[in-house]
């Protein structure tokens, strides 16, 4: 017969025969992928949008992080012919993450030119409609005022959608 092997402080936790909700283990792996390319706080991938501005941020995203004994080197995928562009721009750059992380994390940029994939708007949410249909059973409903209220925002959603 064999033993049953222990587990370890690295093995996941063996399944029990339940759902166990996706968050739990995206985080884990949402954190461990951004360690890898040196974001020990992912706030400057996320929030880039914001640190760099909407012009940067168009044609520039962080790619990598690594710490220096001079300080740290932040690696921005940009744009072929933004780079050369954004290299005057080094030093605003800088001292703008440096304030949003409120330490001098970074020391320098270096720039690799590569053509971004533009992210695709989101579609516009559908505005609800102005009627709801006098067969609704939600017209109806005679509880309380709130839920009255919720109840006839969700059937005029759906009169909207078809």
């Amino acid at each position: 017969m064999a033993k049953a092997k222990k587990p370890s402080a690295g093995d996941p936790s063996p399944r029990r025969n339940w759902v166990a909700p996706v968050s739990g283990v995206a985080a884990g792996l949402g954190g461990a992928a951004f360690a890898r390319a040196g974001f020990s706080d992912p706030t400057l991938v996320l929030h880039w949008d914001k640190i760099a501005g909407p012009e940067v941020a168009r044609l520039a995203r962080p790619m990598r992080l690594s710490e220096g004994p001079q300080g740290g080197v932040l690696t921005l995928m940009a744009e072929p012919g933004a780079a050369v562009f954004l290299q005057h721009e080094t030093r605003a750059l800088a001292e703008r993450i440096n304030t949003y992380l409120g330490r001098p994390a970074i020391a320098r940029l270096k720039f690799v030119q590569a053509a971004l994939t533009q992210r695709e708007p989101l579609p516009p949410n559908p505005k609800p409609a102005q009627e709801i249909a006098p067969s609704d059973p939600a017209l109806s409903y005679q509880g309380p005022e709130g839920l009255r209220e919720a109840l006839w925002r969700l059937a005029r959603a759906r009169h909207s959608r078809s």
